[in-house]
């Protein structure tokens, strides 16, 4: 079947998307910088396929296309598989435990959920899921011996770390349905990744399958560029309701999916309202959303004055607004981090051994920019110059400095 393309220019929508991912990343150090943004496309096992291809009508990519977009299913309730394979360097468990301490909110609380579900950047882990309807969702994260849930119900989120015996709780008026933990299924992932679909890409109808228990068309989406660390990415979209059941994404480089994301049970009955339903247990600690940002410093002025001075501007700017290069799959993010790049260690730098630590897990590269860091994974790479600024992409390293040269 001959590549779907579309004639509509989604720069916007890949800002937009580069935008949330690097703003929440500008945060932390780096190589966490690298986790963090590759942590909003979060990397997934493949779900549990039945054996024999279900025999379905034929289907074009833009019929199936208009399926997914159609698709409205409100009330779910089932297990999802999750995975990650970037390529991290093996720091012994050390690379989830910066992860996690550099989310935290500001009393450490382990029920924040921007902490407890920034693990689902590494390792694997089985999550089960509920919705009814854009005020109701439930997210669980099962571990050994644990539990952690994170609960929408109306004005009310709820976190409960039952390990830790933590409560995290905040109020909202708005939907979140497209919330952080929400994107952590197929269909949050299918979302992003059509966001992506301009004249870069080939999408095509690749077979069937069945996930789940459901009858699936598999949709395959293929970046037509070079210098992309994107190979290919495959949704099995529900034949019945076009929702997208498992997304498996695979590096250009080959080998094991890198984004793998799948059902392995799944029930579109409404599910029970007690689902949703939240008490506080008896002793736990609970931690409001308003006390946990009172916990965190206010950030200096650089001037005298009430005026936010130069550097916070530039900072601000840096998250909020970062600057994106290139278009479609080979998009990179450029923000300032308002302040000096990696420290490399050594008398002259005085990096010392965490400045020595950090440039030990990346690459050192020069160009008519200066000179920085590039730290890799198999998906999601960043160039930390000396001067400060941040090169992030689904890119090649030599796509990086080449950006970094260019933009000098």
């Amino acid at each position: 079947m001959a590549p779907y393309e579309t004639d509509d220019s989604t720069d916007t929508g890949e800002a937009d998307e580069l935008r949330s991912g690097r703003r929440r990343a500008a945060r932390y150090i780096v190589p966490v910088t690298v986790v963090g943004v590759a942590a909003a496309t979060i990397g997934l096992v493949p779900a549990l396929a039945d054996s024999g291809d279900p025999n379905l009508p034929k289907i074009t990519a833009q019929q199936l296309l208009d399926k997914v977009a159609k698709s409205d299913v409100q009330q779910l309730s089932g297990t999802v598989k999750i995975s990650t394979d970037l390529g991290l360097p093996d720091l012994g468990g050390l690379e989830s435990s910066m992860l996690s301490g550099a989310t935290k909110s500001g009393d450490g609380s382990s029920a924040d959920p921007t902490a407890k579900l920034t693990e689902l950047a590494t390792g694997s882990h089985t999550l089960r899921v509920a919705a009814d309807g854009p005020d109701k969702q439930k997210v669980s994260l099962l571990e050994n011996a644990a539990e952690y849930s994170l609960i929408h119900n109306g004005k009310d989120v709820w976190g409960y770390d039952s390990q830790s015996n933590e409560v995290f709780h905040a109020t909202t008026s708005a939907d979140t349905s497209k919330s952080d933990e929400t994107r952590a299924t197929p269909k949050g992932l299918t979302d992003e990744a059509l966001k992506s679909v301009d004249d870069t890409t080939s999408v095509t109808v690749d077979g069937t399958e069945h996930v789940a228990g459901r009858d699936a068309y598999k949709l395959l989406i293929k970046p037509k560029q070079s210098g992309t660390t994107v190979g290919t990415i495959s949704v099995a979209v529900d034949a019945k309701t076009g929702l997208p059941l498992k997304f498996t994404l695979t590096p250009a480089s080959g080998g094991a999916a890198v984004v793998d994301v799948g059902f392995t049970q799944l029930s579109l009955a409404e599910p029970a309202a007690s689902t949703f339903d939240f008490k506080v247990p008896k002793g736990a600690k609970v931690t409001t959303e308003d006390s946990a940002e009172k916990a965190v410093p206010a950030p200096k002025h650089s001037t005298g004055s009430g005026t936010p001075g130069k550097s916070e501007k530039d900072l601000n700017k840096g998250q909020d607004d970062p600057t994106v290069l290139g278009k479609g799959w080979n998009s990179i993010a450029v923000f300032e981090t308002g302040g000096q790049g990696i420290p490399t260690g050594g008398s002259s730098s005085g990096g010392g051994d965490l400045g020595g630590f950090l440039s030990s897990l990346g690459d050192q590269v020069k160009g008519s920019f200066g000179s920085g860091t590039v730290y890799s994974t198999r998906l999601i790479n960043a160039l930390v110059t000396d001067d400060g600024k941040v090169y992030v992409g689904a890119v090649t390293k030599s796509a990086l400095v080449k950006a970094a040269d260019a933009a000098k």
